[in-house]
């Protein structure tokens, strides 16, 4: 497919789990530049270098989005070597465990920093770039449906994404005469490298976790990376049309259906 041609992405934690097979995706769908962000430079070379094998114009930023320099440094980066940002993926984010009871101060502004502040800013510098071009962009968030509430371990990761979803809306309405288009996929559980050091060191699962917990989904499998990979693809093409300031649930749980289908770790703080 060449749904991509001729287009640049910058895609936020792109060194590993969704962001990698997200870059990967739009590879395959004949992107000519990508942008691979991450804090892991080893990884993000190897990133980059198999983008190159697949004939992509690929550059790796190394960049902690904890840092609020950071959006300004990975926008300027691809704007150097491109001159152009057509599509913002914010894939980064922090999902450290914290409750209402015991998250400290610290915890709270750094999952704050990483999960709202960074994408805010990376869509208001991206979006300057896409507005000096005119060109008519797109943005795709990456939230969770923890974003309605979740679980007491997940506090300000949960709030986090709720702000995101707010976010989403406001800076869709506000650059839709741009036409540049702003929207988000709050994700349910999924299978991911960071998930599996979660599951086993956070909450002391066995190593075969996945086995155990994909036995109880309805669909018989958790989210995997290449299927959200390729909804992102469609949300930010030219595919999904003017859809702007959209929040889908992709999931297998549904929110007020009762209870999600989920197996939770013990979550009491």
């Amino acid at each position: 497919m060449t749904r991509f041609a001729g287009k640049v992405a910058v895609v936020t934690g792109s060194t590993q789990g969704l962001g990698e097979a997200i870059v990967h995706r739009f590879a395959d769908d004949g992107v000519a530049g990508v942008v691979v962000t991450g804090r892991n430079a080893e990884r993000g070379e190897k990133v980059r270098a198999a983008l190159e094998y697949k004939g992509v114009d690929a550059m790796f930023v190394g960049a902690d989005l904890a840092d609020p320099a950071s959006p300004q440094t990975i926008v300027r980066s691809a704007d150097e070597m491109f001159g152009r940002i057509d599509v913002l993926v914010n894939a980064a984010a922090l999902t450290a465990r914290g409750s209402i009871i015991d998250t400290s101060v610290d915890l709270w502004d750094s999952i704050m920093n990483v999960n709202v502040r960074a994408p805010f800013f990376l869509v208001q510098e991206a979006a300057k770039v896409m507005r000096r071009e005119g060109i008519a962009g797109s943005v795709v968030n990456i939230g969770s449906v923890s974003a309605y509430g979740s679980l007491s371990v997940l506090a300000p990761y949960a709030i986090s994404k709720g702000a995101l979803v707010a976010m989403t809306k406001n800076a869709a309405y506000a650059l839709s005469r741009d036409r540049i288009r702003v929207n988000t996929f709050n994700l349910g559980w999924m299978d991911t490298p960071a998930e599996h050091v979660i599951q086993t060191t956070v909450h002391g699962q066995p190593e075969n976790w996945l086995e155990l917990a994909e036995a109880e989904m309805p669909f018989g499998r958790l989210l995997k990376t290449a299927e959200v990979a390729e909804a992102v693809a469609f949300a930010a093409s030219d595919d999904s049309g003017m859809m702007t300031g959209a929040v889908i649930d992709f999931d297998q749980s549904v929110i007020g259906g009762g209870a999600q289908p989920i197996l939770p770790p013990a979550d009491r703080p």
